[in-house]
Protein backbone atom coordinates (compact mmCIF):
# COMPACT_ATOMS: atom_id res chain seq x y z
CA UNK A 1 0.00 0.00 0.00
CA UNK A 2 1.36 3.40 -0.87
CA UNK A 3 0.43 6.86 0.31
CA UNK A 4 2.71 8.94 -1.87
CA UNK A 5 5.53 10.86 -0.26
CA UNK A 6 7.30 10.36 3.06
CA UNK A 7 8.68 12.38 6.12
CA UNK A 8 9.58 11.25 5.89
CA UNK A 9 8.32 13.95 8.12
CA UNK A 10 5.34 15.48 6.41
CA UNK A 11 4.00 18.81 7.64
CA UNK A 12 0.53 19.92 6.65
CA UNK A 13 0.35 22.37 3.78
CA UNK A 14 -0.74 25.14 6.11
CA UNK A 15 2.45 24.74 8.12
CA UNK A 16 4.50 25.57 5.04
CA UNK A 17 2.93 28.98 4.61
CA UNK A 18 3.02 30.29 8.15
CA UNK A 19 3.59 34.00 8.39
CA UNK A 20 7.08 35.06 9.36
CA UNK A 21 5.97 36.19 12.80
CA UNK A 22 4.20 32.93 13.56
CA UNK A 23 7.07 30.86 12.23
CA UNK A 24 9.60 32.68 14.39
CA UNK A 25 7.35 32.43 17.41
CA UNK A 26 6.91 28.70 16.89
CA UNK A 27 10.65 28.20 16.68
CA UNK A 28 11.38 30.25 19.75
CA UNK A 29 10.37 27.70 22.34
CA UNK A 30 12.50 24.83 21.08
CA UNK A 31 15.44 26.45 19.32
CA UNK A 32 18.85 25.48 20.68
CA UNK A 33 21.82 26.51 18.61
CA UNK A 34 25.34 25.17 18.55
CA UNK A 35 27.96 23.29 16.59
CA UNK A 36 27.34 19.64 15.82
CA UNK A 37 30.46 18.61 17.67
CA UNK A 38 31.66 16.55 14.70
CA UNK A 39 35.31 16.83 13.79
CA UNK A 40 35.98 19.00 10.76
CA UNK A 41 35.88 16.72 7.70
CA UNK A 42 39.15 16.17 5.88
CA UNK A 43 37.63 17.69 2.76
CA UNK A 44 39.38 19.98 0.32
CA UNK A 45 37.54 23.15 -0.69
CA UNK A 46 36.27 23.31 -4.26
CA UNK A 47 36.87 26.95 -5.18
CA UNK A 48 34.51 26.87 -8.16
CA UNK A 49 31.64 25.56 -6.04
CA UNK A 50 32.50 27.90 -3.17
CA UNK A 51 32.21 30.86 -5.54
CA UNK A 52 28.59 29.88 -6.24
CA UNK A 53 27.56 30.38 -2.60
CA UNK A 54 25.70 33.70 -2.22
CA UNK A 55 27.59 36.42 -0.33
CA UNK A 56 24.77 36.70 2.20
CA UNK A 57 25.42 33.09 3.24
CA UNK A 58 29.22 32.95 3.12
CA UNK A 59 29.83 36.39 4.65
CA UNK A 60 30.16 34.96 8.17
CA UNK A 61 31.80 31.71 7.05
CA UNK A 62 29.06 29.42 8.32
CA UNK A 63 25.66 28.00 7.42
CA UNK A 64 22.79 28.44 9.89
CA UNK A 65 20.84 25.16 9.86
CA UNK A 66 17.49 24.13 11.30
CA UNK A 67 17.18 20.51 12.46
CA UNK A 68 14.90 18.43 14.68
CA UNK A 69 17.49 16.46 16.63
CA UNK A 70 15.13 13.75 17.86
CA UNK A 71 15.59 11.34 14.97
CA UNK A 72 18.54 9.00 15.62
CA UNK A 73 20.63 7.81 13.88
CA UNK A 74 20.02 10.63 11.38
CA UNK A 75 20.12 13.57 13.75
CA UNK A 76 20.03 13.58 17.56
CA UNK A 77 21.56 15.17 20.65
CA UNK A 78 24.56 13.37 22.11
CA UNK A 79 23.76 12.92 25.84
CA UNK A 80 27.38 13.40 26.89
CA UNK A 81 28.31 16.50 24.89
CA UNK A 82 24.78 17.84 24.28
CA UNK A 83 25.83 18.49 20.69
CA UNK A 84 23.85 17.56 17.61
CA UNK A 85 25.21 14.44 15.93
CA UNK A 86 24.23 11.81 13.36
CA UNK A 87 25.09 10.67 9.86
CA UNK A 88 22.85 13.37 8.38
CA UNK A 89 24.93 15.92 10.28
CA UNK A 90 28.23 14.29 9.29
CA UNK A 91 27.27 14.36 5.62
CA UNK A 92 26.16 17.98 5.59
CA UNK A 93 29.31 18.96 7.49
CA UNK A 94 31.30 17.41 4.63
CA UNK A 95 29.17 19.31 2.10
CA UNK A 96 29.80 22.57 3.94
CA UNK A 97 33.54 21.87 4.16
CA UNK A 98 33.65 21.31 0.39
CA UNK A 99 32.20 24.82 0.06
CA UNK A 100 34.69 26.28 2.55
CA UNK A 101 32.03 26.83 5.22
CA UNK A 102 31.37 25.75 8.81
CA UNK A 103 28.01 24.66 10.19
CA UNK A 104 25.82 25.94 13.02
CA UNK A 105 22.86 23.74 13.92
CA UNK A 106 19.70 24.96 15.65
CA UNK A 107 17.55 22.30 17.33
CA UNK A 108 13.93 23.14 16.55
CA UNK A 109 10.52 21.53 16.26
CA UNK A 110 10.26 19.72 12.95
CA UNK A 111 7.16 21.57 11.77
CA UNK A 112 8.90 24.94 12.30
CA UNK A 113 11.97 24.31 10.14
CA UNK A 114 10.57 24.87 6.64
CA UNK A 115 8.82 28.09 7.75
CA UNK A 116 12.16 29.08 9.32
CA UNK A 117 13.96 28.48 6.03
CA UNK A 118 11.29 30.47 4.21
CA UNK A 119 11.62 33.43 6.57
CA UNK A 120 15.43 33.45 6.48
CA UNK A 121 15.83 32.34 10.09
CA UNK A 122 17.76 29.33 8.75
CA UNK A 123 19.91 29.19 5.62
CA UNK A 124 19.25 25.46 5.26
CA UNK A 125 17.07 22.72 6.68
CA UNK A 126 18.79 19.39 7.41
CA UNK A 127 16.27 17.12 9.08
CA UNK A 128 15.41 14.01 7.05
CA UNK A 129 12.95 15.95 4.90
CA UNK A 130 11.35 14.04 2.08
CA UNK A 131 11.28 15.99 -1.17
CA UNK A 132 7.60 16.41 -2.10
CA UNK A 133 5.86 18.51 -4.74
CA UNK A 134 3.87 20.22 -1.99
CA UNK A 135 7.01 21.23 -0.13
CA UNK A 136 8.70 22.39 -3.32
CA UNK A 137 6.11 25.16 -3.47
CA UNK A 138 7.67 26.58 -0.31
CA UNK A 139 11.39 25.72 -0.52
CA UNK A 140 13.95 24.19 -2.88
CA UNK A 141 15.41 20.72 -2.34
CA UNK A 142 18.69 18.97 -3.10
CA UNK A 143 18.31 15.19 -2.73
CA UNK A 144 20.96 13.12 -0.96
CA UNK A 145 19.44 9.81 0.23
CA UNK A 146 16.57 7.39 -0.37
CA UNK A 147 14.39 6.12 2.48
CA UNK A 148 11.10 4.29 2.94
CA UNK A 149 8.64 3.47 5.71
CA UNK A 150 9.36 0.48 7.95
CA UNK A 151 7.62 -1.05 10.96
CA UNK A 152 9.06 -2.56 14.13
CA UNK A 153 7.72 -4.60 17.04
CA UNK A 154 9.20 -6.17 20.14
CA UNK A 155 11.34 -9.21 19.35
CA UNK A 156 9.14 -12.14 18.48
CA UNK A 157 6.30 -9.77 17.55
CA UNK A 158 4.26 -10.86 20.61
CA UNK A 159 1.15 -8.93 19.53
CA UNK A 160 1.24 -10.50 16.06
CA UNK A 161 1.23 -7.19 14.18
CA UNK A 162 0.99 -7.39 10.39
CA UNK A 163 1.59 -3.99 8.74
CA UNK A 164 -0.76 -4.99 5.93
CA UNK A 165 -3.57 -5.75 8.39
CA UNK A 166 -2.99 -3.84 11.64
CA UNK A 167 -6.68 -3.31 12.41
CA UNK A 168 -7.27 -2.94 16.14
CA UNK A 169 -3.56 -2.62 16.95
CA UNK A 170 -1.88 0.32 18.69
CA UNK A 171 0.88 1.82 16.54
CA UNK A 172 3.36 4.47 17.66
CA UNK A 173 4.21 7.30 15.29
CA UNK A 174 5.82 10.76 15.38
CA UNK A 175 3.58 13.74 14.77
CA UNK A 176 3.99 15.62 11.51
CA UNK A 177 5.26 12.58 9.62
CA UNK A 178 3.85 10.88 6.57
CA UNK A 179 3.41 7.77 8.67
CA UNK A 180 0.49 9.54 10.39
CA UNK A 181 -1.22 9.91 7.01
CA UNK A 182 -0.31 6.34 6.10
CA UNK A 183 -1.83 4.93 9.30
CA UNK A 184 -4.93 7.07 8.86
CA UNK A 185 -5.47 5.64 5.38
CA UNK A 186 -4.84 2.10 6.60
CA UNK A 187 -7.23 2.60 9.51
CA UNK A 188 -9.99 3.79 7.17
CA UNK A 189 -9.61 0.58 5.17
CA UNK A 190 -10.09 -1.31 8.42
CA UNK A 191 -13.27 0.51 9.40
CA UNK A 192 -14.64 0.39 5.85
CA UNK A 193 -14.29 -3.39 6.08
CA UNK A 194 -16.10 -3.49 9.42
CA UNK A 195 -12.91 -4.08 11.41
CA UNK A 196 -11.64 -2.06 14.40
CA UNK A 197 -9.61 1.06 13.64
CA UNK A 198 -5.86 1.31 14.10
CA UNK A 199 -5.08 3.21 17.30
CA UNK A 200 -2.41 5.80 16.56
CA UNK A 201 -0.26 6.76 19.54
CA UNK A 202 1.27 10.03 18.36
CA UNK A 203 4.33 11.52 20.07
CA UNK A 204 6.16 14.78 19.50
CA UNK A 205 9.57 13.14 19.19
CA UNK A 206 10.65 9.88 17.58
CA UNK A 207 12.65 8.95 20.67
CA UNK A 208 9.37 8.91 22.63
CA UNK A 209 7.86 6.57 20.05
CA UNK A 210 10.84 4.23 20.36
CA UNK A 211 10.62 4.25 24.16
CA UNK A 212 6.89 3.47 24.06
CA UNK A 213 7.53 0.38 21.97
CA UNK A 214 10.40 -0.88 24.12
CA UNK A 215 8.18 -0.43 27.20
CA UNK A 216 5.33 -2.35 25.58
CA UNK A 217 2.99 0.66 25.57
CA UNK A 218 2.24 0.15 21.87
CA UNK A 219 2.04 -2.96 19.72
CA UNK A 220 4.36 -1.65 16.99
CA UNK A 221 5.73 1.55 15.48
CA UNK A 222 6.11 2.98 11.98
CA UNK A 223 8.89 5.37 10.93
CA UNK A 224 11.52 5.96 8.25
CA UNK A 225 13.56 2.87 7.38
CA UNK A 226 16.94 4.16 8.69
CA UNK A 227 15.25 5.29 11.91
CA UNK A 228 13.66 1.90 12.50
CA UNK A 229 16.92 0.16 11.66
CA UNK A 230 18.77 2.38 14.11
CA UNK A 231 16.26 1.69 16.88
CA UNK A 232 16.50 -2.06 16.32
CA UNK A 233 20.29 -1.91 16.51
CA UNK A 234 20.45 0.42 19.52
CA UNK A 235 17.86 -1.21 21.77
CA UNK A 236 18.48 -4.87 20.99
CA UNK A 237 14.84 -5.46 21.91
CA UNK A 238 13.08 -4.82 18.61
CA UNK A 239 12.75 -6.42 15.19
CA UNK A 240 11.61 -5.15 11.81
CA UNK A 241 8.29 -6.57 10.64
CA UNK A 242 7.07 -6.53 7.06
CA UNK A 243 8.84 -4.87 4.13
CA UNK A 244 10.05 -1.32 3.52
CA UNK A 245 7.63 0.59 1.28
CA UNK A 246 6.99 4.06 -0.19
CA UNK A 247 10.65 4.75 -0.93
CA UNK A 248 11.37 8.42 -1.74
CA UNK A 249 14.31 10.87 -1.55
CA UNK A 250 15.48 12.87 1.44
CA UNK A 251 16.51 16.42 0.55
CA UNK A 252 18.21 19.43 2.11
CA UNK A 253 15.94 22.50 2.01
CA UNK A 254 16.81 26.04 0.91
CA UNK A 255 14.94 29.30 0.53
CA UNK A 256 13.56 30.20 -2.88
CA UNK A 257 15.70 33.35 -2.82
CA UNK A 258 19.02 31.60 -2.05
CA UNK A 259 20.52 32.09 -5.51
CA UNK A 260 22.89 29.33 -6.61
CA UNK A 261 23.29 27.87 -3.14
CA UNK A 262 21.36 24.72 -4.04
CA UNK A 263 23.51 24.20 -7.15
CA UNK A 264 26.64 24.59 -5.02
CA UNK A 265 25.36 21.99 -2.53
CA UNK A 266 24.41 19.65 -5.36
CA UNK A 267 27.92 19.99 -6.79
CA UNK A 268 29.49 19.33 -3.39
CA UNK A 269 27.44 16.16 -2.98
CA UNK A 270 28.48 14.95 -6.42
CA UNK A 271 32.12 15.56 -5.51
CA UNK A 272 31.74 13.62 -2.24
CA UNK A 273 30.12 10.74 -4.10
CA UNK A 274 32.92 10.73 -6.68
CA UNK A 275 35.74 10.67 -4.12
CA UNK A 276 34.11 8.01 -1.91
CA UNK A 277 33.50 10.27 1.11
CA UNK A 278 29.72 10.01 0.78
CA UNK A 279 29.67 6.20 0.79
CA UNK A 280 32.17 6.12 3.67
CA UNK A 281 29.94 8.27 5.90
CA UNK A 282 26.86 6.16 5.17
CA UNK A 283 28.70 2.86 5.62
CA UNK A 284 30.19 3.93 8.95
CA UNK A 285 26.65 4.57 10.18
CA UNK A 286 25.08 1.43 8.72
CA UNK A 287 22.72 3.28 6.38
CA UNK A 288 24.46 2.67 3.05
CA UNK A 289 21.42 0.85 1.61
CA UNK A 290 19.84 4.24 0.92
CA UNK A 291 22.80 5.68 -0.99
CA UNK A 292 22.05 7.53 -4.23
CA UNK A 293 24.34 8.19 -7.20
CA UNK A 294 22.93 11.41 -8.65
CA UNK A 295 21.81 14.24 -6.31
CA UNK A 296 19.01 16.23 -7.92
CA UNK A 297 17.27 19.56 -7.43
CA UNK A 298 13.52 19.48 -6.78
CA UNK A 299 13.11 15.84 -7.79
CA UNK A 300 9.87 15.05 -5.94
CA UNK A 301 8.05 11.95 -7.10
CA UNK A 302 4.69 13.13 -5.79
Amino acid sequence: MTTGSLRRRLAAASALVLTGALALSACGDSDDSGDSGAAAPNTSVDSKLAAMVPDAIKSDGKISIGTDASYPPNESVDPASQKIVGWDVDLFNAVAAKLGLKTEYHNAGFDTIIPGVQSGKYEAGVSSFTDTKEREQAVDFVTYYSAGTAWAALKGNPKGVNPDDACGKSIGVQQGTVQVDDLTARSKKCTDAGKPAIKQVVRKQQTEVNNDLVAGKVDAMAADSPIVGGAVKKTGKLEIIGQVYDTAPYGYTFGKNSGQFKEAVQGALKALIADGSYKKILTENGVESGAISDPAINAAQS
